[in-house]
């Protein structure tokens, strides 16, 4: 768990009280929809609805469901009644399944033991769906926002057609930079067009693979605590770390209020389950189910009731338990891909070792553009890679590409990077 909440950088004495000034126009529009709110009541003993189109389940195909583990992951079976499939089955709430939120809240507790008590959950299909509902309800066609760069290609391409502004805060080997945050705050001229929302991907960065370190985290959440930002901590490498302890979250820091936080099990359970949930003061919460409520609907209730299951079972040490084998797993995976780095790489290109995530950001020494090396010949040489243009918030050219350590198997890997050396040498004589 991490060892971080008791680290508050500041009294709460900026708490935040007025969430509207925050929200877009047309978040602000979004209204309860008639027949989601019915969705809660229907449980009320002696309820009849003739309110609500749920499909009767005696109409459904399924009977009962009984899936097994891996050995790893305790073995065994867990068998579903028709009662609890059925459920998992019809309609449910927008913000998810009623036990799970509790069991995540739970666990937000532990983990991260916030300093305030009345947060709430919503469940996303994957934390992405959560994070766009969030950039929605927060920026409007012309807003300017604070995004480290690099940063997350995904949420480039949703936040690029809002028409929003990008102000670019640098990164290196201890992630997001504090004094370029408050340096450009400080200096913004016009209060009006001040960027009002932070965007990170504070662990494992997305393509960096480092982290920000807890130092700069207490600076920045002082820095957003004084120019009244929120932060969105997008955080799906979070239990992928390979050092421990764990840091402390802007979300355990949180005494304002600011700080939406984004999970997912994509990386620890399944990418196809598709589910995420985010975390933070219920006004920002409740505007994040109104979006759902007319999306969505509510995240895969099979989904969720997998997970729910497997969650049940496991309790709170099973699952901490089981994150902490696989974020061993992937520092072996890229142990693996940095021996290989050395072997091919050295004299050619340099790297930060990652702490956590999936991703290597490697900078190719000698050239300024990497993006037709990359997307034309190394295609042509069968290894597939990313150029480091595509995570840069603004057009740039840049000598940097991202690679992925999280599926190649050791000879691949070698491989992969024996054929880079060879494009790198080739590159280096044609200068």
């Amino acid at each position: 768990m991490a060892s971080s909440s008791s680290s508050s950088c500041s009294t709460g004495t900026n708490r935040v009280t007025d969430y509207e000034g925050f929200f877009t126009a047309r978040s602000l529009a979004r209204q309860p929809s008639a027949i989601r709110a019915l969705v809660p009541l229907m449980s009320l003993p002696g309820m009849i609805s003739l309110g609500g189109g749920n499909p009767n389940p005696s109409t459904f195909p399924f009977k009962d469901l009984t899936f097994s583990l891996k050995e790893e992951a305790g073995g065994g079976e867990i068998h579903v009644d028709a009662v609890n499939l059925q459920k998992a089955l019809q309609y449910s709430p927008t913000n998810g399944m009623p036990e799970l939120v509790k069991w995540l809240k739970e666990l937000q507790v532990a983990v991260h033991q916030p300093p305030y008590a009345d947060f709430d959950v919503c469940l996303g299909n994957g934390s992405q769906d959560v994070l766009t509902r969030a950039f929605d309800m927060l920026l409007a066609e012309g807003d300017s926002l604070l995004i480290e760069s690099p940063a997350y290609v995904g949420s480039l391409a949703f936040l690029r057609p809002l028409g929003c502004k990008f102000v670019e805060v640098p990164t290196d080997a201890e992630g997001l930079n504090p004094d370029e945050l408050d340096r450009v705050l400080s200096n913004w001229a016009d209060p009006k067009t001040k960027p009002k929302v932070l965007y990170s991907v504070p662990v494992g960065g997305n393509p960096t693979g480092t982290s920000t370190t807890s130092d700069r985290k207490r600076r920045i959440y002082e820095i957003a605590s004084k120019h009244n930002i929120i932060i969105l901590e997008d955080d799906p490498y979070y239990y992928l770390q390979f050092n421990e302890p764990k840091g402390p979250t802007y979300f355990s820091m949180d005494v304002d209020q600011r700080v939406l936080r984004f999970d997912s099990l994509s990386k620890i359970f399944s990418a196809g389950m598709r589910l995420g949930w985010v975390t933070g003061p219920k006004p920002l919460v409740d505007r994040i189910v109104l979006h759902g409520q007319a999306t969505i609907l509510h995240p895969s209730g099979i989904s969720q009731l997998l997970a729910y299951q497997l969650l049940n079972k496991w309790r709170q040490e099973g699952f901490l338990q089981h994150t902490t084998a696989v974020a061993a797993f992937y520092k072996q995976k890229r142990d693996t891909f940095l021996a290989s780095a050395d072997k091919w790489l050295t004299g050619l290109a340099e790297w930060t070792v990652p702490d956590a995530g999936m991703f290597v950001w490697i900078k190719l020494l000698g050239i300024d553009d990497s993006s037709d090396l990359i997307k034309r010949k190394a295609m042509e040489k069968k290894v597939l890679l990313v150029p480091g243009f595509e995570f840069f918030p603004n057009a740039t050219k840049t000598p940097y590409v991202r690679a992925s350590f999280s599926i190649a198997e050791p000879k691949d890997m070698d491989e992969a990077l024996r054929r880079l050396s060879e494009l790198l040498k080739e590159a280096g004589a044609e200068s």
